[in-house]
């Protein structure tokens, strides 16, 4: 499939209410903040996971459109194959000499795994299959507003060994934030796009999925995420025609009128994109709230 011709950034609003977007391992899995700030933070390798999910769910995870980067993946049989596939025998670490066929292993990759194929991956480990910088990047989401951690205790009914049963139920913790609306940045290069083949099909699933995967993701922990708004801005060229900055600073999110107080839901926000700013050769191809 033909390459996309035409570069995009997009800014994504998702919202949570009473859960934890993205706990912090380094800090007992407290929802992530800039300690500067008191802003929630969503890291662009949470959101990433989300989208792989989300593509292994809707296409049934095979070629072009399987996942590289799963749960307890043996990267190595991944590469592996790419050998196999092209006749070729591995070195420890090393790629072929012949700069043909070490194209030929990476391009391989991309095009069996559609995470490659978007966001890249190194592929320099024991089976070498080089590495690929994907088209699309997405940058740390933050809360518009500082946000309140709250820890909650729990209790638990039962407990795990015979000899415990008549101790006293056992308590535990629950980290969530009562609400925060989200803003994350994204980047489509259509010049990387060509390196690795990423397509319009390949796009259009891309943002699919960041309109629906919070559906497909509940948890204890994230009960109620959902997406809010994505919008769109699409070059009229490959190399773009205003940096992306401006783009980004022509969307506002403001308190609407009437809401005071904590913010408790989506309602409590209106969102504005400045018409005026925008430089010619970009287009804005999507900017409505998702139903």
């Amino acid at each position: 499939m033909t390459a996309i011709q035409n570069r995009y950034e997009f800014v994504y609003l998702f919202d949570v209410v009473n859960g934890n977007p993205n706990g912090d391992p380094d800090a007992g899995n407290l929802p992530r903040l800039d300690p500067e700030t008191n802003k929630g933070l969503v890291t662009d390798v949470c959101l990433k996971r989300k989208v792989r999910n989300f593509v292994e769910m809707t296409t049934g995870g095979t070629a072009p459109n399987a996942i590289y980067m799963q749960e307890r993946a043996v990267l190595n049989r991944q590469h592996q194959k790419a050998y196999e596939a092209a006749g070729l025998k591995s070195e420890a670490k090393k790629l072929p000499k012949d700069d043909d066929k070490a194209r030929q292993l990476t391009a391989w990759m991309c095009q069996q795994f559609y995470d490659i194929r978007s966001f890249g991956a190194v592929m320099t480990t024991e089976v070498n299959c080089g590495q690929v910088r994907g088209p699309i990047q997405m940058a740390f989401a933050h809360s518009i507003e500082p946000v309140v951690p709250l820890e909650i205790s729990i209790t638990r009914s039962s407990v795990t060994n015979e000899r415990d049963l008549e101790k006293e139920r056992t308590m535990g913790r629950k980290h969530i934030i009562p609400y925060g609306l989200y803003r994350g940045h994204g980047f489509i290069s259509a010049h990387l796009a060509n390196r690795t083949g990423f397509s319009e099909q390949d796009l259009s699933l891309f943002f699919g999925a960041l309109q629906s995967m919070f559906d497909h993701d509940r948890s204890a922990a994230r009960g109620e995420m959902a997406a809010r708004r994505l919008i769109v801005f699409k070059h009229a060229s490959a190399l773009g025609n205003a940096p992306a900055h401006k783009l980004f600073e022509a969307v506002t999110v403001t308190r609407a009128s009437g809401s005071e107080g904590p913010a408790r839901g989506y309602g409590d926000y209106q969102v504005s994109i400045d018409t005026a700013a925008i430089p010619a050769g970009v287009e804005v191809v999507a900017s409505h709230d998702i139903a």
